[in-house]
């Protein structure tokens, strides 16, 4: 059997991207960029979320005020096994680093959000291709947001908050 062109084989990490950006819109965060890249690097998705109160964030105030926060993440596909951790080792403090100074361009290219509260996440996408023999009832773990396509299901298996912060050295 000839193995087929790169193009017919579906970009299973943009559909696990694609749940993830659907799940947080669901949320009530807004798209900013899907894959914004520049010469560090690449970010996934990037969105914000207008009306976090200083009180949902922590802080001890007179009266909460609205404000917004923009999130950085970095979203993990891997098919159920992986010698990976699903993806969680993936993110070594050299990948870390290149997202921040990804976001940090970003932030130079946007002023007007340079004072948003930045948070970097992590979410781990299971795949797994939907088999025609498939029956009966298989326990799984439970999950965030499913959906399926070309041929694969795909489970939001982890999201991950404030993976890690901004307070990586250049590495």
């Amino acid at each position: 059997m000839a193995n087929l062109p790169p193009s017919h084989y579906p970009d299973i990490g943009e559909l696990g991207e694609d749940l993830v950006a659907q799940w947080l819109q669901s949320t009530g965060w807004i798209i900013l960029h899907r894959r914004f890249s520049c010469r560090w690097g690449e970010i996934d998705i990037i969105a914000e979320y207008h009306g976090v109160t200083e009180k949902e964030q922590g802080s001890r105030g007179k009266d909460p005020t609205p404000h917004s926060i923009l999130i950085f993440v970095e979203v993990k596909t891997r098919s159920s096994g992986s010698w990976d951790a699903g993806g969680r080792s993936a993110i070594t403090p050299q990948k870390q680093a290149k997202i921040w100074r990804t976001a940090g361009i970003f932030l130079a290219q946007y002023p007007e959000k340079a004072d948003y509260s930045c948070r970097f996440d992590v979410a781990i996408v299971c795949c797994q291709r939907i088999s025609k023999n498939l029956t009966g009832v298989t326990a799984s773990q439970e999950t965030l947001a499913t959906s399926s396509a070309a041929g694969y299901r795909f489970k939001l298996q982890e999201y991950i908050l404030a993976a890690f912060d901004s307070s990586i050295e250049n590495g």
